[in-house]
């Protein structure tokens, strides 16, 4: 479909979630530089067109999982900056009382947020089995599981999607393949030059799409979600995007060629997203104010999470494991 073709107001908040996510980050970013908080942090700064385009197509009775770069896949899904932002901090007000931090980032009440992973590959089986728990309860639920590249050499790829093919499970995995995993370049160690092609090993419809066209991932996603919602079992898309910065916050990325942050620039999701809305006939005044509003909404959440408390040591133990999760209690 034509870009022309989409409402104002919904390519208005495409754009708009790509701000917010870029903001967050720099945010992020910026408290991490100055010490503000512990550990490390993973961002996703350029890949916001891919993770905004995907998460529009989901709907809310549908589930997902995400990764250790996963801040951007909160925020497409609706999660408030200022709980997201206070887990970072490490804050008892963050959406785990601060004991998940970045990685690890969850929401069931209101996201269908399974959870985000620290290990690599180790999201692909919790969204098999979410999707499996959808297919036997009926829910007309679609699981999305959210990966980088550097995950599909993982053997936990295969053996998931292996089964959920032959079972058909109502499931959509979703690469955001930046093209390093770490520091290696993907393609020194794979031999194809799409990784969604892997799919049709096992029967798996795919697609691969320009991540930094934010309006191509919502389509291809959409039918993506409604080829899985149909019975017809999973399907597998992958979004050619780029990483601005390193592997974490602080990785100068001296491993990845000059030609690589050339090319990220020259397809910045949001800018190129922002000239065809003008183009349209969106103001710069319009654009200008959604970036005016995602800063300040950034700057509160920054306050919020530093005047937030710490946990007490004395609920270290606290919510480490739960029994009346419907969709991961042994029966």
């Amino acid at each position: 479909m034509a870009f022309e073709n989409y409402p104002k107001e919904f390519l208005l908040d495409l754009y708009r979630t790509m701000v917010r996510i870029r903001s967050f980050e720099e945010h992020a970013a910026e408290c991490f530089t100055k010490g503000m908080l512990a550990g490390n942090i993973h961002l996703s700064i350029g890949q916001e067109g891919a993770e905004a385009g995907a998460f529009a197509a989901i709907k809310p009775q549908d589930f997902f999982t995400s990764t250790h770069r996963g801040h951007g896949h909160a925020i497409a899904r609706g999660a408030d900056p200022k709980l997201a932002m206070a887990e970072l901090f490490g804050k008892k007000t963050g959406y785990c009382k601060g004991k998940g931090g970045s990685m690890h980032i969850a929401d069931m009440a209101k996201m269908n947020h399974l959870g985000a992973n620290g290990i690599v590959g180790a999201g692909q089986p919790i969204s098999a089995g979410s999707a499996l728990a959808s297919k036997i309860m009926g829910d007309d639920s679609v699981t999305v599981g959210c990966f980088g590249d550097g995950s599909t050499n993982e053997g936990s790829f295969h053996e998931s999607l292996n089964m959920a093919a032959a079972w058909k499970l109502p499931m959509v995995w979703f690469i955001e393949n930046n093209c390093y995993g770490v520091s290696t370049e993907i393609h020194r160690v794979t031999n194809t030059p799409d990784l969604a092609t892997r799919a049709a090993a096992y029967g798996v419809e795919y697609a691969v799409v320009d991540g930094t066209d934010v309006v191509a991932v919502y389509e291809a996603m959409e039918k993506a979600m409604e080829h899985a919602r149909s019975g017809k079992g999973p399907y597998v898309v992958e979004a050619k995007v780029y990483r601005y910065q390193g592997h974490y916050c602080g990785d100068p990325a001296v491993y990845r060629p000059a030609e690589y942050m050339e090319e990220a620039l020259k397809n910045d999701a949001i800018e190129k997203m922002g000239k065809k809305l003008v183009e349209s006939g969106v103001t710069e005044e319009e654009l200008e104010k959604i970036k005016a509003e995602a800063q300040q909404e950034m700057d509160e959440a920054v306050k919020f999470a530093d005047e937030s408390p710490y946990p007490d040591p004395s609920e270290v133990l606290d919510d480490m494991y739960t029994v009346d999760n419907e969709r991961c209690v042994a029966r």
